[in-house]
């Protein structure tokens, strides 16, 4: 599963820090200045992969594109997403997505069926996230005196997550 996340930032003036301005990391979506992050993440969910962290300005498609996860990837692989991220062409693997409705009144059978796993799937990935953002650092605004190293901070706090609970799938686990 593959998820971008966002982290709160202090805005700063440009004469406080230059890189970047908070026009930069400013999030409509979110009325905040924030920064992203894709997350990766196993099917027994442990955290595997970890972007750089982006303003929070930037699309989730220019995310993929920069976080160099596809040259990760073969075609003999599969990943799944939101319905809005839109990688199809941008992933050398399957892309897995929930079904969306548009013309259709109702899905057919199985499309319900990979709707309902996916969702399943996606529980765990929003208990992964979470527990990123349950830390310490990452429960508040980020402070500017740390953003020189934040994206070694944020490394650490999700792979931290993955000896913090267990496995997150545990029907994962006991057939391992």
């Amino acid at each position: 599963m593959v998820r971008i996340t966002n982290a709160k930032a202090a805005s700063a003036s440009s004469s406080e820090f230059s890189q970047p301005t908070t026009s930069e990391v400013f999030s409509t979506y979110k009325s905040h200045a924030t920064l992203k992050a894709m997350i990766g993440m196993a099917p027994h969910g442990a955290i595997t992969f970890v972007s750089g962290l982006y303003a929070g300005s930037m699309s989730d498609r220019e995310i993929f594109k920069l976080s160099g996860i596809a040259n990760l990837l073969t075609p003999d692989m599969a990943i799944m997403v939101d319905k809005g991220f839109l990688v199809d062409n941008l992933a050398p693997c399957k892309v897995y997505r929930p079904v969306f409705l548009s013309r259709i009144t109702q899905m057919s059978r199985e499309d319900v069926m990979q709707t309902q796993s996916i969702a399943r799937l996606r529980v765990h990935v929003e208990r992964c996230i979470r527990g990123v953002k349950e830390n310490k650092l990452f429960d508040r605004e980020i402070p500017l005196s740390v953003c020189g190293s934040i994206e070694e901070l944020f490394n650490v706090a999700c792979f931290l997550v993955n000896y913090q609970y267990g496995p997150l799938v545990k029907a994962w686990a006991t057939r391992q």
